[in-house]
């Protein structure tokens, strides 16, 4: 009798232990490497800022060295174009792809044919220094109203459900703030974070 006890708590701690949520102590490298990556765009895009009156590329027109009207009109790549310079102290233009996305190939540099396929990570077109929970970067992987989002502007409007695919990080996603930080979102945290913007749309550049 009591070694079936025993079993019997050993197999219930095995389920449970298998269907609570991942903690932070098992969390999956590739998720781990996908903030690091963020952490360091958006150190990156601060840099930038910081010789450019304290505004992003996609705040500052093309004729004066930004990417503005290309990332308008959903050119992703336009706004890591243009922060190459900062990006190129990381090394490597890998740092552009979330490890769990297995669809997306390294560019050969940040700036020549740097292209869609070699990004994981949108661009936020609203990202403002001033506004610190603005969406600045982050994963791509979304569904509105249960449709994948496609490559282009994307706009997520507070009052339309938007979700996390199980593409990448099993329905949880990772994104950069205008303040540098970078928030890990379930679907939930999603939703409330678009929230926090203060604005009804977020205009996002899709790769």
């Amino acid at each position: 009798m009591e070694v079936l006890v025993v079993i019997v708590v050993a197999v219930f701690l095995l389920v449970i232990f298998f269907l609570l949520p991942e903690p932070e102590a098992r969390e999956k490298p590739e998720r781990t490497q996908c903030v690091n990556n963020l952490t360091q765009i958006g150190v990156a895009y601060w840099v930038w800022a910081d010789d450019n009156n304290d505004k992003y590329p996609m705040q500052v027109s093309v004729t004066n060295g930004g990417a503005m009207e290309l990332a308008n009109n959903g050119d992703c790549p336009a706004a890591f174009r243009v922060i190459s310079n900062e990006l190129k102290t990381l090394n490597t233009p890998k740092i552009l792809i979330c490890p769990a996305d297995t669809n997306r190939t390294v560019a050969t540099s940040f700036r020549n044919g740097l292209k869609n396929s070699n990004i994981s990570y949108f661009v936020g077109l609203d990202a403002d220094q001033t506004n610190s929970q603005m969406f600045l970067s982050g994963d791509d992987n979304f569904a509105s109203v249960g449709v994948p989002a496609k490559s282009g502007l994307l706009e997520l409007s507070t009052n339309v459900p938007v979700a996390w695919t199980a593409a990448r990080h099993k329905f949880v996603g990772n994104i950069g703030l205008a303040d540098g930080s970078v928030q890990k979102l379930t679907t939930d945290k999603l939703q409330q974070a678009l929230r926090r913007t203060g604005i009804a749309t977020n205009r996002l550049a899709l790769p």
